[in-house]
């Protein structure tokens, strides 16, 4: 069953129970006013007393009512014309025989006559007839005749309202539904084709708008994550078919020529392992950076101590590069984040700086208190026209495309800076070189904990 039948069936379902309640209300309220009515002509008349009761028991042309008397202990008293027992007697009569009560009505059968009773006092006078209470009944035919009529014409009007429902609900359904329709249309146009560049036209405001809203936004998020999982699959492509084609060429080399010189053999096979280290330094970088991009998973983070990750930063690039002096200075900073990124993107910084500075030179780490760390290098700097694009992947600056390298460091430096609502940006360094400016969310501490520097970590004088 489609979705605009159910809707137009609901539509129908709800209109039914109204018709349904608001025909039932009508019909209890009429047959109210109706009885009503006649209980208050049985009231209108007036009490008679025990001759009267006699007399007025005799039948006229055209009188339906029916009489019977009461003894004060509640046994029937037979009138003239009327046989002996013809209406029931109940409790609630024989207290009105016997005088605690005055009146009461109550609907009954004489035979197969649906008839109305009013059971009431006599006025008391003397008499040898011991009649202590009067029954009248009114026949309901009229009335019952009347609320027949009334129930067919509720149960045609019901009929006739949920037939109209349904009618009109399908045809409320249809129009409401149809920018719901050109939405499945495009999903399934998109899933047929693969266009990620179709739209909806928006032509409303409502809720219906702003799912085709939603469902346009989607599909440009889609098609601009496709087109980047595109350009980094050609970006990786091109990066690594520089070193597997040199792998390829050193290898048919050592296989063509068994008896090549040592020296050269030598020379080959060290190219072969730096191309192999270079090929799994972008092999780990693009893994890094796939894992930062394959969604909104949230990070396992914890309080850590920034002063601590650029100390340990600091000492693995000294490994890294012992030609090089590193000049550090931190204080202690509390920052909530993930441990192991943190460390990749302050890894990376010290990597990039390293590779820029000249030889025997000097790089200078500074991390302060507020969660700003800034790396400094003295090499020939960044042009001011590349500095906004250094931390795209595999964007290399021109100076850059004969060094070592993936491209991808400072991107995934920006990815963990983003991932942690800070930022990193390029500078100009005063007296030449560039300094790479990374800040981070620190989380406050009263007192916190000293850190003791170690002396090759100390300024050089």
């Amino acid at each position: 069953m489609s979705f605009r039948t159910r809707l137009a069936l609901l539509s129908a379902a709800a209109v039914a129970v109204a018709v349904v309640l608001a025909s039932a209300v009508a019909f209890v309220e009429v047959r109210h006013q109706l009885y009503h009515q006649v209980d208050n002509t049985l009231r209108s008349e007036r009490a008679v007393g025990p001759r009267e009761l006699f007399r007025g028991a005799e039948r006229f042309p055209g009188d339906e009512r029916t009489f019977q008397g009461l003894a004060p202990d509640g046994t029937v008293v037979a009138l003239a014309g009327q046989s002996q027992s013809s209406l029931d007697v109940t409790s609630a009569d024989r207290q009105v025989a016997s005088g605690t009560r005055d009146s009461v009505i109550r609907s009954t059968y004489i035979g197969d006559t649906h008839v109305r009773v009013i059971t009431r006092q006599v006025l008391p006078q003397p008499n040898q007839f011991n009649v202590a209470a009067l029954q009248e009944a009114r026949p309901l035919t009229q009335t019952d005749n009347t609320l027949h009529e009334l129930r067919l014409v509720l149960l045609l009007i019901a009929g006739g309202g949920i037939a109209i429902a349904a009618a009109l609900g399908l045809l409320v359904a249809r129009t409401a539904l149809r920018p719901v329709k050109r939405l499945t249309r495009a999903a399934e146009d998109v899933a047929e084709t693969q266009d990620l560049t179709k739209s909806i036209p928006i032509e409303r405001t409502d809720e219906l708008g702003r799912l085709a809203q939603s469902f346009n936004g989607m599909l440009a998020a889609l098609a601009a994550s496709r087109d980047q999982q595109q350009q980094l699959v050609a970006d990786a492509s091109h990066e690594l078919r520089t070193p597997l084609t040199s792998l390829r060429t050193n290898i048919e080399v050592l296989a063509r020529a068994p008896n090549i010189d040592p020296g050269e053999r030598e020379r080959l096979l060290a190219d072969v392992t730096a191309q192999l280290e270079e090929m799994g330094i972008l092999v780990n970088d693009l893994v890094e950076l796939a894992r930062e991009e394959r969604g909104h998973a949230p990070l396992e983070t914890t309080d850590v101590r920034l002063d601590e990750l650029v100390n340990i930063a600091v000492q693995r690039a000294r490994r890294h590069a012992p030609s090089l002096t590193f000049v550090s200075t931190t204080e202690p900073c509390l920052v909530h984040g993930n441990r192991y990124m943190l460390e990749r993107a302050l890894a990376n910084l010290l990597d990039n700086a390293s590779k820029w500075s000249p030889v025997a030179g000097t790089v200078e780490i500074v991390q302060t208190r507020s969660g700003e760390v800034t790396v400094r290098d003295h090499g020939p700097g960044i042009p001011a026209e590349a500095r906004g694009r250094v931390f795209d992947r595999f964007y290399r600056a021109p100076g850059a495309r004969s060094m070592p390298g993936s491209g991808l460091g400072l991107a995934i430096v920006r990815r963990v800076a983003d991932a942690h609502d800070g930022s990193v940006v390029a500078e100009e360094a005063s007296g030449g070189g560039t300094l790479m400016r990374m800040r981070l969310p620190v989380i406050d501490i009263d007192e916190p904990e000293p850190v003791e520097l170690e002396p090759e970590a100390l300024p050089r004088a």
